[in-house]
């Protein structure tokens, strides 16, 4: 028998991988499952990227190998775009790699930084990849509870009573999924003097930023940041461009340097087309983030209903595409599985981002208003 590798057994595979297969099992059956687990934008990207990718697919250099640092003006449309509205300054394209997307950042950054043995601080609720990807690249994960007594914020004085000899990389969300928190400009300062202190680099992933939250903020503008950060641009939540595959790390060239390196052994670059529809959409006025976040507020009061009716506790300060409930008798998976089976309605049970999360579900905002209403209504009617 011809075995898999040791690092590739020790993976689960990823949860919304298997339950999305078990849904779509269900709705071969008939089931008609609505879905308010999944963080895919359904709305249309902005036209302009729309228009500029279809007229680029008749220039016959569009279709070749492309630079493995991205195009220039992907480059620069990036840094314009963290001057606009990040107000901060990129001193110059090297300072930024563009990604197919900012997912592979995360095993990008795990694989140019980890020997086997290094430590990473993971965010307990947090995303799942942080964790599999620093156990695929031979390091070790270490959990850091997040709590909503702190605002679901990272506690410093608890970071510092670790053992931090053998930490290498950690990671940080803000706007922080599952919970929509945001970090505060305070916390995070400190957070880059512990990191820079203890020789850790901070990465911070950072898709949400745009998402029901008025203040974006970069950690790049802030002290020391050049020292001791990475962080990783999407465009995946900000410009419906998930299936884009669009993304950026960024920080200074020294640092970028081992990313480089290994990304250049793993891909040919990135599709001009979409790299040029990508430079159009950066360039977008903000009415465009006025219109998206009015249409995911308009859909968040919904789901506020539907956690009302299943007597859900929440905060409404929460930014991003989801919000994050807790059930004051139920477990989120008790919830998540008596609300599948009973009203064919699917959210996504906390635990799967760590225990810190097990009494929570998590609905997304990522469906239209008559689809959030009709899983109400289906959910009223089992009750």
């Amino acid at each position: 028998m011809i075995r898999s590798s040791q690092r590739v057994a020790e993976i689960k595979p990823y949860y919304f991988a298997t339950k999305l297969k078990a849904i779509a099992a269900l709705n071969a059956d008939g089931a008609d499952i609505i879905n308010l687990g999944i963080g895919s934008p359904d709305l249309s990207p902005p036209d302009e990227a729309l228009e500029t990718l279809t007229q680029s697919l008749t220039v016959n250099a569009v279709h070749q190998y492309q630079s493995y640092y991205g195009l220039p003006q992907l480059r620069e449309a990036i840094r314009d775009f963290y001057l606009r509205y990040y107000t901060t300054q990129v001193n110059g394209i090297d300072h930024i790699l563009p990604l197919i997307g900012s997912k592979e950042g995360i095993m990008h950054i795990s694989m140019a930084y980890l020997d086997p043995g290094d430590q990473v601080l993971i965010p307990n609720p947090g995303y799942p990849s942080y964790a599999a990807c620093t156990q695929l690249a031979g390091g070790q994960p270490i959990s850091y509870n997040l709590s909503a007594a702190n605002g679901w914020s990272p506690d410093i004085s608890s970071l510092e009573t670790l053992d931090l000899t053998r930490v290498k990389l950690m990671w940080i969300n803000s706007p922080h999924m599952p919970t929509g928190s945001i970090i505060p400009t305070e916390t995070l300062e400190a957070l880059i003097a512990f990191a820079h202190k203890h020789s850790i680099l901070l990465c911070h992933d950072n898709p949400y930023a745009f998402i029901l939250n008025d203040q974006p903020t970069s950690l790049l503008s802030l002290p020391l940041a050049d020292q001791c950060v990475i962080e990783l641009f999407s465009m995946s939540k900000a410009f419906n461009m998930a299936g884009w595959r669009v993304g950026a790390v960024i920080s200074t060239p020294k640092l970028l340097d081992p990313i480089i390196r290994f990304k250049s052994n793993m891909d040919s670059g990135m599709f001009k087309a979409v790299q040029l529809a990508a430079v159009a959409a950066l360039k977008c006025e903000p009415t465009w983030f006025d219109s998206l976040n009015a249409t995911y507020q308009s859909r968040k009061e919904i789901a506020y209903n539907i956690l009302d009716s299943i007597n859900c506790e929440y905060t409404k300060d929460q930014s991003g595409m989801f919000v994050w409930a807790k059930h004051p008798q139920l477990t989120g998976r008790q919830l998540s599985d008596q609300i599948l089976a009973e009203s064919r309605v699917f959210i996504t049970p906390g635990f799967i981002f760590g225990d810190q999360g097990s009494d929570y579900v998590r609905l997304s905002l990522c469906s239209p208003i008559n689809r959030l209403e009709e899983a109400h209504q289906r959910i009223i009617e089992s009750l």
